[in-house]
């Protein structure tokens, strides 16, 4: 998927008649919409730019579709306005989940989060709250073989799929969870901007998973209308929405209990190494989050004393 930003036309790789669909405020485009509302200003914004991919799977999901996931960032100096986001004339990153359908040789259907709120923090203008996690560049697998990955993914899916069946009996406390069956003692939970990385079983449970549980103790993931697959040590998902949920109880994002009913889109890969999971990428689409409970993240971002009009 470099080619797409190194020379080679989207249209040669995608159908003509290919859905795309990005995270908030891009949403659904068609082949000609995400070229200019989505690559175009990002190749504008970024003049040098270029995209480091670090994990590469594919494979088929239960309805024997063809699915290939891709990680990495997007990387170049930030020269000019992206989103009305100001330029900061410094190298700055923007990673990327991008998970593509591929029937015939040719992408029929893009699933993608850019991690925008990551842009932003970097250019001083990130106008929500705090992450609880550490933000960095994300790196990629510790294994340096997320580009060479082959073999049958079928023992790292059940790992997988066993640990989110009993992520779903949080009701029943955390020993339901069974978290150390599957998650390794040092594992590493790489969150999106707003959330951040957690380190270990323990940095996983404080700095996400007890906030968003407490805060959304019905969220259900749906994945008859997700699609998961898997290569080698890799698993990947991703679903447009992959969960639903109840805003009943206070903490995440600082966010107040508003009793709504939110989905939430999120894209992740997994590392399984020796039975447990080692390695983590997920990213959720908060802007998304934000815009169903009303707040114009955008608009908040344009009060910020590093945000000028001039900017724009």
């Amino acid at each position: 998927m470099g080619g797409v930003t190194e020379g080679l036309a989207a249209a040669e790789i995608f159908a003509p008649d290919a859905v795309i669909q990005l995270a908030h405020p891009f949403e659904t485009l068609d082949l000609a919409g995400f070229e200019a509302k989505a690559l175009e200003p990002l190749r504008a914004a970024f003049p040098d730019l270029e995209r480091r991919e670090v994990i590469c799977i594919a494979g088929s999901d239960a309805a024997g579709a063809t699915w290939v996931g891709v990680c990495g960032h997007w990387v170049g100096t930030f020269n000019a306005p992206f989103l009305d986001f100001p330029p900061t004339g410094r190298a700055a990153s923007i990673r990327f989940h991008d998970f593509f359908r591929i029937e015939d040789g040719k992408i029929v259907e893009m699933q993608g989060l850019w991690d925008l709120p990551e842009l932003m923090m970097q250019a001083g203008v990130w106008p929500m709250v705090p992450s609880l996690g550490r933000e960095w560049l994300v790196p990629g697998p510790m294994t340096q073989d997320g580009l060479t990955v082959s073999g049958d993914g079928t023992a790292a899916l059940d790992v997988v799929g066993d640990m989110l069946g009993h992520l779903g009996k949080n009701a029943d406390g955390v020993k339901a969870m069974r978290l150390d069956a599957f998650w390794h003692p040092r594992c590493a939970w790489y969150g999106p901007a707003g959330i951040g990385t957690a380190r270990g079983i323990e940095g996983f449970r404080r700095h996400h998973q007890i906030p968003f549980l407490s805060a959304m103790p019905d969220r259900v993931g749906d994945p008859a209308g997700g699609h998961f697959f898997a290569e080698g040590d890799y698993v990947g998902f991703t679903g447009w929405p992959g969960m639903s949920m109840t805003l009943s109880g206070p903490g995440w994002l600082g966010i107040p209990a508003t009793g709504q009913k939110i989905t939430m889109r999120s894209l992740d890969f997994w590392r399984v190494e020796s039975g447990l999971i080692r390695e983590n990428w997920v990213l959720v689409d908060l802007l998304d989050v934000y815009a169903q409970l009303g707040v114009d993240v955008f608009s908040r971002m344009k009060e910020m004393p590093g945000w000028t009009s001039g900017s724009a």
